[in-house]
């Protein structure tokens, strides 16, 4: 999209524009290779760049004029653009498509799907996540660990042992079914909402959907439309379920029912429910999914982490899944899930626009920029993290960085409301399946990081079962693929 007279251009510096098409083809180019493409950006141009000069581009942002979009990282800008909420808004995850929501009865639902905190901004964030913030209290959140620890048992039943299968597509699937049961209280055998949330936040990514957004059958934003209107209907139906019910049941749906606002006795209104419980659930699986598939990635390709963990595992745990008291008696499981997502980023990206005209980097944004945080770039500064590319889970003995320099939830006032759940559940799956299993990569596998709103392999993550027999140098090295451009890996 090129820009036009009425928008300010930008002044960040980054690549000319030499072809008619160059703006689209940077965009193109970041799309698929997020990581990879900033990060050359970031060595020719620096800290802050903008994905073309002069801007023009517009990846995100639902409002009508964008100058254009730039990428930034490092503490610094980090901290100034996650403890300005004024001036850098969120925006609802379902992007450009947000705008339609009022063209027809067919785009209705796009008024809350995929909203929920994203949506809000200023004070009406600040109420919103005070409605919801009881759902994610320390007791609240403690009080699911047995739902997860069924869960996982129930799912890692069902391992193929000494056959290959994409653990990846195992750990979307148990995530999915804790969100499922966790968020609506019902697994996701009984509830169809979780399937329809999961197809629907799929057919996003298609790039036919932003280059073909019409309602004509055969093309993926018709099939979008039907998936979010069936979401509708059942969403709804739960909320009138859970009403019947009387709101007692211990999940989150019936604790948002039953939120009010301390202050003026305000309660969520029914788009606000919808939009909160979609969110709520694509994050509780999706992130979490990612950062269990990329430490169980890490751990095969590193056999004396792996050894010393399952030693750590099996000393205090016997084979049992750990309570809540064990889980923080196990500090290397700590260590090794936090470098995990330092090193390999389940969530890369922290997207925000420019509210009003505003500085950053010593640059001019005018309103309505987009601003891309790398989380990925800024937890690979070698200046916060010696040998970044390192998986070395006993830098966080004695390294302490501030939320500006270690970010995976975000930072500032909208830091990630469900850190803690994400943090009990991965902890719980690991224990769990470390001592029962050993996962290893198949020969050779390429393996892909892509995404922007989330980083997932693509096409999965294949590997042999075996039953936890120890023999952690089986499978490691030969890894192909963009990962190795990201972590340092044997050989």
């Amino acid at each position: 999209m090129v820009a036009t007279a009425s928008v300010p251009k930008l002044t960040v510096p980054g690549p000319a524009v030499t072809t008619p098409l160059g703006r689209s083809l940077s965009a193109f180019r970041f799309a698929t290779d997020s990581i990879g493409y900033s990060r050359q950006l970031f060595q020719a141009y620096g800290p802050l760049v903008s994905l073309v000069q002069g801007g023009g581009t517009h990846l995100y942002s639902p409002l009508p004029n964008c100058p254009g979009t730039v990428l930034a990282y490092g503490p610094e800008l980090v901290r100034q653009v996650t403890s300005q909420h004024e001036v850098y808004h969120k925006h609802p995850l379902s992007g450009k498509m947000y705008r339609k929501r009022h063209l027809s009865e067919r785009t209705e639902p796009l008024k809350h799907f995929a909203v929920g905190l994203f949506g809000v901004n200023n004070s009406a964030h600040t109420q919103q996540r005070r409605l919801v913030m009881p759902a994610f209290h320390k007791q609240r959140i403690e009080s699911y660990r047995d739902d997860i620890v069924t869960i996982t048992h129930a799912v890692l039943e069902q391992l193929p042992v000494g056959e290959v299968c994409d653990i990846a597509g195992v750990m979307r699937l148990l995530t999915m079914r804790v969100a499922s049961q966790t968020l609506f209280g019902y697994d996701i055998g009984e509830s169809n909402a979780g399937k329809l949330l999961q197809e629907s936040l799929g057919m996003m990514a298609k790039p036919l959907m932003v280059l073909l957004p019409f309602d004509i059958p055969g093309l993926p934003y018709h099939r979008f439309l039907n998936l979010i209107s069936q979401l509708d209907d059942e969403m709804r139906s739960l909320i009138a379920r859970k009403l019947e019910q009387g709101s007692e049941t211990p999940d989150v749906l019936s604790m948002l029912l039953s939120a009010r606002d301390a202050e003026n006795g305000l309660k969520l209104t029914e788009d606000e429910l919808l939009g909160h419980a979609g969110v709520f659930f694509a994050a509780g699986h999706e992130t979490s999914s990612n950062a269990l598939t990329w430490t169980l990635f890490l751990l095969s390709q590193h056999p004396q982490v792996a050894a010393d963990l399952l030693d750590e595992l099996d000393s205090l745990l016997h084979g049992e899944a750990p309570t809540i008291e064990q889980l923080q008696q196990l500090p290397l499981l700590e260590r090794a899930i936090k470098e995990s997502m330092r090193v390999l980023s389940p969530v890369p990206w922290n997207g925000r626009v420019t509210s009003q005209d505003t500085t950053l980097g010593g640059y001019d944004l005018p309103a309505g920029t987009e601003v891309f945080v790398s989380i990925h770039q800024t937890h690979h500064m070698s200046e916060v993290y010696p040998q970044p590319e390192k998986f070395d889970p006993d830098r966080w003995i004695t390294q302490e960085p501030t939320n500006f320099e270690y970010n995976p939830f975000s930072a500032g006032s909208r830091t990630c409301i469900g850190a803690a759940f994400a943090m009990m559940e991965i902890k719980l799956v690991l224990a769990i399946l470390l001592q029962r299993y050993r996962l290893q990569l198949i020969p050779r596998l390429k393996v892909d990081g892509v995404g922007l709103i989330v980083m997932a392999p693509q096409g999965g993550m294949p590997v042999v079962v075996y039953p936890q027999d120890r023999n952690f140098a089986q499978g490691v090295g030969g890894v192909r693929g963009n990962v190795r451009e990201m972590v340092e890996l044997p050989q």
